[in-house]
């Protein structure tokens, strides 16, 4: 273990030789003679114990509800480098994070120069795309590729409707008055929240600006949004629907439903490590015409 008090060593694990993220729920985060320790009762993600975390080796720490940390665990961290993250249960909900990211700006150096290039940004945009159509791509500007997404998810709707068996009128959302809109079109918004709430994760994980949007540009989470488009045909749109006939027959409250469902599904995909890896497919590469096929 790590001397002193706080171990605030000048040694530091390399952000690429650590291990990912570690989920932290129901208990306390702390530290105790420079090492921190999680102690937790059951009925959390471990058995109830007093747990030593081995920090300098991972990237991120996930605290989920039900978590307190000390003053003296967030310097630690800080000091070493290793994120953390509030979130809601299985990532739904992004609610606050520390600074933190790799050793060095150069992915979000990279990001911007695509970003700013008119050509690199376009690139960029279409292998999103791409990823999510399964097709080669051929619209010369961001508008074409927008229509041609509207008319895909249109058919998307539409056939999951039928699925489900539930009325479907088209898409409605009103951002100034969000809740005034019928059930599937409720529970698109909650679960595309809860998806939005996992590519934030990501985002901040992999030290990009998510200001900076390929496809989205107003939101202050513009890139997050982008990452999470790459999830709503095969995440997003299904979990609403099917949350819809989940809580007409259960006769449970809509957004629980749809959020619970998220959650099991972004846990059950692995989801949030393989926003990871979409972002590093599409920032890391000098070609952005690459496709790695990773969307899902």
């Amino acid at each position: 273990m790590m001397k002193g008090r706080l171990g605030l060593e000048t040694a530091r694990v390399p952000q690429t030789d650590r291990h990912g993220l570690l989920w932290l729920a129901f208990g306390r985060l702390y530290v105790e003679a420079g090492t921190l320790r999680f102690v937790c009762a059951a009925g959390g993600l471990y058995e109830a114990g007093d747990y030593a975390i081995p920090f300098q080796m991972l990237s991120c720490i996930l605290l989920a509800p039900g978590t307190i940390v000390t003053h003296d665990a967030i310097r630690l961290l800080a000091r070493h480098g290793t994120g953390l993250v509030a979130v809601g249960d299985d990532g739904v909900r992004f609610y606050a994070s520390m600074p933190f990211g790799p050793d060095d700006s150069a992915r979000a150096r990279r990001q911007v120069r695509a970003w700013a290039d008119p050509e690199g940004k376009l690139n960029v945009a279409k292998t999103m795309y791409r990823w999510r159509l399964g097709e080669e791509i051929t619209g010369s500007s961001l508008n074409q590729l927008r229509g041609l997404e509207g008319a895909r998810m249109r058919e998307t709707y539409k056939l999951l409707a039928q699925k489900f068996n539930i009325q479907w009128r088209g898409r409605r959302y009103d951002r100034k008055n969000p809740s005034d809109t019928d059930d599937p079109n409720m529970a698109i918004n909650h679960a595309a929240t809860a998806v939005q709430a996992a590519a934030m994760i990501a985002v901040a994980v992999s030290g990009c600006i998510p200001q900076l949007g390929f496809i989205h540009e107003d939101s202050g989470r513009a890139f997050a949004l982008d990452i999470a488009d790459l999830h709503r045909d095969t995440i997003t749109l299904p979990a609403a629907f099917s949350a819809v006939h989940r809580a007409r027959k259960s006769r449970q409250p809509l957004e629980r439903v749809t959020r619970k469902l998220v959650g099991e599904i972004l846990k059950k995909k692995n989801t949030i490590p393989r926003m990871i890896d979409q972002i590093k497919e599409l920032i890391d590469v000098d070609d952005h015409r690459r496709d790695p096929k990773r969307s899902g």
